[in-house]
């Protein structure tokens, strides 16, 4: 039977925040477009070289756990990073609770 499903990408212009896992150096964003599968994202020229590094991507409503699979430089001098979506590790998801519940004790 033929899949008639397709997963496409979708416009999704909105600020976000990269935490990069190992170093938890976190770097401003802007998503271009996102799919459940990946993302497109726009970073800063002076931003570290991130590709084949494992990070969480907040944006708006959604957070991913992801690798950084490509980059390209833009005309305008930023990076766009392409990021392919991971399944969320037991570790990984108790960093983001921990985060989070020392987040709301702090308010």
């Amino acid at each position: 039977m033929e899949e008639r499903r397709h997963v496409g990408r979708v416009t999704f212009d909105t600020k976000s925040v990269i935490v990069v896992c190992d170093t938890q150096e976190k770097i401003a964003a802007t998503v271009i477009n996102s799919s459940p599968l990946g993302m497109a994202v726009s970073i800063p020229e002076d931003a570290p070289d991130i590709v084949g590094k494992d990070i969480i991507i907040v944006a708006e409503t959604m957070i991913m756990y992801a690798d950084v699979v490509r980059k390209e430089k833009r005309e305008d001098g930023s990076i766009l990073i392409g990021i392919s979506a991971k399944k969320f590790t037991d570790d990984v998801l108790e960093y983001l609770f921990q985060k989070i519940a020392l987040e709301e004790e702090e308010s």
